[in-house]
């Protein structure tokens, strides 16, 4: 799962210009993902607890947040994620129990806090916070109504 969205990741990245069928594609793929999102968002969570580090849906959650920023970066599919119900909430609600448990435990969504000494510890969670901001801001960029929400 996590390699077919590195290869979604990569599709909604280029810069090419898409057809008006490739733009409808991308967008059932994006009402499938984000509802993907909402449902597993919470997966990450676990993985400030070091027995579930490597936890697969945590790692597919980190994935699809990703690929979730990608595509709201893009115009084509920014109003349509904006209009999608629950994503700006769930992203906010995650925001925040993500901020909460960094304060409970080791904080291992930030970069900041994964440092030891001099080299870094590279957990798959790190920027985690950061991406979630960015969906956030993504989806309220020139929306009055999400914006209104947040």
């Amino acid at each position: 799962r996590v390699t077919l969205l590195e290869l979604i990741m990569e599709k909604v990245s280029e810069k090419n210009p898409v057809t008006s069928e490739e733009m409808n594609l991308f967008m059932r793929h994006a009402d499938f993902l984000a509802g993907c999102f909402k449902e597993k968002c919470e997966a990450v969570l676990k993985l400030t607890s070091a027995a579930d580090a490597e936890d697969e849906e945590a790692l597919v959650t980190i994935r699809l947040l990703d690929v979730l920023c990608e595509m709201t970066s893009n115009n084509g599919q920014l109003e349509h994620l904006q209009a999608l119900p629950g994503l700006l909430e769930t992203a906010v609600d995650t925001l925040r129990l993500t901020h909460l448990a960094g304060k409970q435990a080791v904080n291992i969504f930030t970069a900041t806090h994964t440092m030891t000494g001099q080299e870094e510890i590279s957990h798959p969670a790190v920027g985690f916070k950061s991406h979630l901001i960015r969906l956030i801001g993504n989806l309220c960029y020139k929306n009055k109504e999400n914006q209104d929400k947040v």
